[in-house]
């Protein structure tokens, strides 16, 4: 009975904390528990699917690099200067694994969570709000496609592809890209019923994969599909990184993180009012 006693006396500290502030029935200040749940779970569980969102962009890159970059010769970067097919096709990549890391735990995986394991229902019956739940999955989202940006730059350093010392903001930028797909893909997913409905979220991440600059530019398609590829998460991600790892520094690169920041802050909102509607009636 002692620990019951005391579970609940700080679940009453905890609301008598949050009673008064903006937000309380939606925040307990505490996403942090959150995170730290999948952290122990991912001990648990096996690492192949952890490591596997890593490895494909990885391989795209030898392949693409190493093998088709031999055959294209040089690129052109944004100030017209040529450079290697690799340093090319690197920073969209390291785009890539940060999008692949956030987008598949806080799709596939919230998926299971909600839907299986009702794990969502479970934690809004403690002290935890809706936001703290957005903000804990959106926040281990962010940080498993931060790790693969920062693995992945550790393979394309070596290679001489990072022609910039901005290279080094080449990190920080993919984590605001991972952190954008997470917040957006965990609000989309939390309207998916069927597991043939999440089969979406891979029907839209190739194509985007594909035809968002990542391996030619968008220069080459007709005017009007331009606008639609520059209207893609993963383009506005690609060349933000693509600036800073080959020094082109201008107002685009601002323009790109806005977006990310503007798409970030939807995503959360979204997430935040579903898991509300869905789980705090």
């Amino acid at each position: 009975m002692s620990l019951v006693n005391a579970a609940v006396s700080s679940a009453v500290t905890i609301a008598e904390k949050r009673r008064g502030r903006l937000g309380q029935a939606i925040y307990a200040g505490r996403p942090q528990r959150v995170i730290e749940r999948s952290f122990f779970a991912l001990k648990s569980s096996t690492w192949l699917g952890v490591v596997s969102g890593f490895v494909e962009p990885v391989f795209y890159l030898l392949a693409f690099g190493l093998g088709v970059g031999q055959i294209i010769g040089n690129m052109t970067d944004g100030a017209g200067n040529p450079v290697s097919y690799t340093a090319y096709i690197a920073p969209a990549l390291l785009a890539t694994s940060a999008m692949n890391g956030a987008i598949y735990d806080s799709t596939w995986n919230v998926y299971f969570k909600m839907h299986f394991a009702k794990l969502y229902q479970t934690m809004l019956h403690t002290s935890l709000g809706s936001l703290d739940v957005a903000m804990g999955e959106i926040g281990w989202a962010l940080l498993r496609g931060a790790i693969y940006a920062i693995g992945f730059m550790a393979v394309v350093t070596p290679m001489g592809v990072v022609t910039s010392w901005y290279g080094l903001l080449a990190i920080p930028a993919a984590t605001l890209i991972a952190f954008g797909f997470a917040s957006v893909g965990m609000a989309v997913t939390s309207y998916l019923k069927s597991l043939q409905q999440m089969n979406w979220v891979n029907f839209f991440l190739l194509p985007m994969f594909m035809f968002s600059g990542t391996f030619f530019p968008i220069s080459l398609y007709p005017e009007p599909i331009q606008y639609v590829v520059m209207a893609l998460p993963l383009w506005q991600g690609v060349e933000m990184i693509r600036g800073l790892m080959l020094g082109i520094i201008d107002g685009a690169l601002f323009v790109h993180i806005a977006y990310f920041l503007l798409m970030t802050i939807a995503g959360l909102i979204f997430t935040t009012r579903r898991l509300t509607a869905l789980f705090m009636r």
